[in-house]
């Protein structure tokens, strides 16, 4: 049995049967920012200053953050600080996925509350692509939104399997016939050619966005606003109030005091003091094709422009974009030894050959479309795989995160309860279970490293086995969830 990592292969050899297109891209930036322009960072911090917020982090949960405080206070004086430029993490490298998924297992939530809890918690999470799609249109940002829903695959009996009991579960949870339904085969056929489709379900409330150009807006948005976002600003130590001292982010070119700091650095929250256990940075990497061409269309069909994501355990998630593209993604390299992170984006031979052999395995008709443009980016994952959201006023520290790659529409929903909390609102999104929700730490090193290379290998181990001979769940998948305690 293979121990290699999700989407690193025996060889790079296959990498030479990936057609490039001429302009292909590795790394630096995602095609997203690639396809709109990478931004001139704008100007870092231009010495200490006082605030009443101070957000850490400009991806999307800060930027989302800074802009309801400021829509429901504008007297509020708020900065949002940058290490390199607003967007340039996972909110400007993801598959834009917008929808209500949430990477939280809803049984830890719900352990010590009342179940009608997590029932409001994913009614939210579906009201969520609702506020993002109209507060983009209020705001007039245009990122390529359009309402596609999520179509998940099965190609696999193990895989149909999983689906069927995927979709009980989230009815049991709170989704109705409106909100999820299983397609039969002639309308899944109608939709998109996924080769092998053995079965389909399709939660409509869900959107294409473009990444880059959210991020691009909601900063546009948040400066008109009157906040204050100051990139090439690494912050390099965040210090609870003490003495009657503020709140402190700490940077190179001075403190920012603030009656509240909050920590929005989803991935890149391991490289904090004492945060460095808090989450694993998992590393997800994407290719993206040139234009297909009409007969490639013709034969695939997916003229929705759903969402596409598959039910194996080493998944992939895809999009068609609205130049005519498929942007294809999965697991690269999944962890870095000591939760060291890669700012450079790069993705390695190996991966792109993977994620190359899974796009033309589930649309072969786009086996002679050459790659354009690939990335990679870092995505935070929490021990017990729950997202939190939390504020304490005491020590003027409150934190969002730990989406483990489900954050687009989370995160907007992350910034509203956020707002509720800093202005003390007694509302219905400050009483969800994910607020206040603290899991443990995750182990040293090299434990940490070598559990991340077991279970990856486990789950590939998994996937090759149900392909070939297993109807069911593969117990090595079994297994891997054991030790990734999902």
């Amino acid at each position: 049995m293979s121990l290699l990592p999700t989407g690193v292969l025996t060889s790079a050899a296959e990498l030479r049967n990936v057609p490039r297109s001429p302009r292909f891209t590795n790394g630096g930036v995602s095609f997203w920012w690639h396809a709109i322009g990478r931004p001139a960072p704008g100007d870092p911090l231009p010495g200490p200053r006082d605030y009443d917020v101070c957000v850490v982090g400009g991806g999307y949960t800060g930027l989302w953050t800074a802009y309801y405080l400021k829509r429901a206070d504008p007297s509020l004086r708020i900065a949002v600080l940058e290490r390199e430029f607003a967007g340039f993490g996972a909110s400007g490298r993801n598959g834009g996925w917008l929808y209500s998924g949430f990477s939280g297992l809803w049984r830890r939530y719900a352990g010590g509350r009342a179940r009608h809890g997590m029932v409001a918690l994913h009614r939210a999470m579906i009201a969520t692509v609702d506020e993002v799609i109209g507060t983009a249109a209020e705001e007039g940002i245009d990122a390529d939104v359009h309402r596609g829903g999520v179509l998940r695959v099965a190609t696999s009996p193990a895989q149909r399997a999983r689906l069927a009991e995927h979709h009980r579960e989230l009815r049991r949870w709170g989704y109705g016939p409106d909100d999820i339904r299983m397609l039969d085969r002639d309308e899944r056929e109608a939709r998109v050619q996924v080769a092998g489709a053995l079965a389909a379900s399709l939660v409509p409330r869900g959107a294409r966005i473009q990444p880059a150009k959210l991020a691009a807006g909601l900063t546009r948005t948040v400066r008109r606003l009157g906040v204050e976002v100051f990139e090439s600003t690494p912050v390099t130590e965040i210090r609870p109030a003490s003495g009657g001292t503020r709140a402190t982010a700490v940077t190179p070119y001075g403190d920012v005091r603030a009656d509240l700091v909050i920590r929005a650095t989803e991935g890149f929250t391991a490289g904090l003091p004492g945060d460095h256990l808090r989450y694993l940075p998992m590393n997800s990497s994407m290719i993206v094709t040139e234009p297909l061409g009409p007969e490639a269309w013709r034969h695939i069909g997916w003229e929705g422009a759903e969402l596409i994501g598959d039910e194996a355990h080493a998944y992939v998630y895809a999009q068609r974009t609205a130049d005519g593209r498929i942007a294809i993604g999965g697991r690269g390299v999944p962890y870095r030894f000591g939760s060291r992170t890669d700012r450079r984006g790069g993705t390695r031979p190996q991966a792109v050959a993977a994620l190359w052999r899974q796009l033309t395995r589930l649309f072969p008709a786009a086996a002679d479309t050459p790659v354009e443009h690939t990335w990679s980016g870092v995505i935070g994952v929490p021990r017990d795989w729950c997202p939190s959201v939390h504020v304490d006023h005491a020590s003027g520290l409150g934190w969002a995160g730990g989406y483990a790659g489900s954050g687009v529409a989370t995160t907007n929903l992350a910034g509203r309860t956020l707002r509720d909390l800093v202005l003390r609102r007694d509302t219905e999104l400050a009483a969800l279970p994910w607020v206040g929700h603290q899991g443990r730490d995750w182990e040293p090193e090299p434990l940490r490293w070598l559990g991340v290379q077991v279970v990856h290998g486990l789950y590939r181990a998994a996937d090759r086995r149900e392909n070939e001979i297993v109807s069911r769940t593969s117990r090595y998948a079994r297994l891997a969830s054991l030790v990734a305690g999902r």
